[in-house]
């Protein structure tokens, strides 16, 4: 640990002047916020030797308000917008092009999801070949690859940014504007006309909105006062209002309007960038101490890990405190079950830490990017590997809770994920030729 606390102290010594650090802060926190609202929504019940569970949301009505506060994706896919932003502006001045870049970028989520992608089918395996209940390994694993979710949405975008960023520079502010008017479009035919097809459009074109707000926040288009960004916080807060509890959408930022995103949750997203931006100027000021920087800096270090772990984590807690009678289950609606929330958040974050322990060294891992050589083998494999990926992700993430076979996950979608990492990490790390040896 000594190790850790100095390579994490001496990253944050000489981290530059320049860098917009409360842009990390939020990506930290957005993550922490989503692991500890997963966890608390988990709600567990073991009776006559069998553990099953659900959602807290489809019968807590009180908590709706209080996804407002944790839905907070939209801050995540800004940040991702704003780093993304960055980092292919950095990488076209120094000469490389949208392929290599999109190489590049994908090397760190792909390692610590590949990991997940071997680890969760092999302990399937084991556990139904050892004679555990194979709908009950079904079901752990389905809730263990809940992350990938959010993970599908944000690499469809990373894979899109080459192209998204030169659409920014041509369009700027309009590209978001006309994606929030497709989300509005959509919904209409959605909830008046019942077309599900069109209204699944939004989850590619709300996130795409929030990741080219990224875009505009980097470049200095939403540069505002802090009072000018309260008030587009507070015009978003009033429309959210206006729309869920005066309107038509639920209240709950969980489910209807996210599965998939609706304009209740744009929104909301309006309303948290509008804070976001407000608070830049103190954040960055704070920030520029020591503690509060180390602290974002090691967080960021293994946030993918602990994004990918922390549903497996819950899984584990889940399978040794309750068939154990280590945790009690007071009836759903008290407050003894309220106040059990405590010691199993502390459970699930004990259990998320080993796993860390674990699989970090993954991610923190140097990238095995190289300047590949550019050329029609390159730019094939990685569109041919990025479409295997996704599909496989989309494959798994559809897939729903039920037994899959022994390897937990559904058979297909590991495997179309597997053969495309494969095949991007080729493109990824081939040596490229010299001249001499052409």
């Amino acid at each position: 640990m000594r190790g850790w606390g100095a390579m994490v102290r001496d990253l944050a010594v000489r981290t530059p002047d320049s860098r917009e650090r409360d842009v990390d802060m939020w990506r930290a926190l957005a993550i922490c916020l989503v692991v500890l609202g997963h966890w608390f929504v988990v709600a567990v019940t073991y009776r006559d030797g069998e553990l099953s569970g659900y959602n807290a949301l489809d019968v807590l009505t009180w908590i709706d308000p209080v996804t407002w506060l944790f839905q907070v994706m939209p801050i995540f896919f800004l940040v991702g917008g704003f780093a993304g932003g960055a980092s292919m502006a950095s990488h076209r001045a120094s000469g490389g092009d949208g392929i290599g870049w999109v190489l590049r970028r994908t090397d760190r989520l792909l390692r610590p999801t590949t990991a997940l992608f071997l680890v969760l089918p092999l302990v399937s395996v084991a556990a139904v070949a050892a004679g555990m209940n194979a709908e009950l390994v079904g079901h752990a694993a389905w809730l263990a690859s809940i992350p990938l979710w959010f993970l599908l949405a944000y690499l469809v975008l990373v894979v899109f940014t080459p192209w998204l960023h030169r659409l920014h520079r041509r369009a700027g502010l309009a590209v978001p504007a006309v994606m929030v008017v497709i989300v509005a479009v959509a919904d209409l035919l959605r909830r008046g006309l019942h077309v599900p097809v069109v209204g699944l459009s939004t989850y590619v074109f709300a996130w795409l909105a929030i990741y080219q707000l990224g875009f505009c926040w980097r470049d200095g288009l939403l540069r505002l006062s802090p009072g000018r960004a309260l008030a587009v916080a507070a015009g978003g807060l009033a429309a959210l209002i206006g729309l869920t509890v005066l309107g038509p959408y639920p209240v709950g930022m969980v489910g209807y309007n996210t599965t998939p995103p609706s304009l209740a949750l744009m929104a909301l997203a309006v309303t948290q960038i509008g804070l976001v931006l407000a608070l830049q100027p103190a954040a960055n000021r704070w920030l520029r101490r020591i503690g509060p920087w180390s602290a974002v800096v090691a967080t960021n270090a293994v946030i993918l890990t602990v994004f990918l772990w922390h549903m497996a984590a819950a899984a584990i807690a889940a399978a040794v405190l309750f068939p154990t009678g280590l945790m009690p289950q007071p009836p759903l609606r008290s407050t003894a079950w309220l106040l059990w929330r405590v010691p199993w958040l502390v459970s699930c974050a004990v259990v998320l830490a080993v796993l860390v322990a674990l699989f970090a060294r993954i991610e923190l891992r140097r990238s095995t990017a190289r300047s590949s050589e550019r050329g029609l083998w390159r730019d094939g494999a990685t569109v041919l590997g990025s479409a295997a990926v996704l599909a496989g992700l989309l494959v798994v993430a559809v897939s729903g809770p039920g037994y899959h076979g022994p390897t937990g996950l559904p058979w297909a979608g590991v495997l179309s994920y597997l053969c495309g990492a494969a095949v991007l990490r080729v493109a990824r790390t081939r040596p490229v030729r010299s001249a001499a040896g052409r």
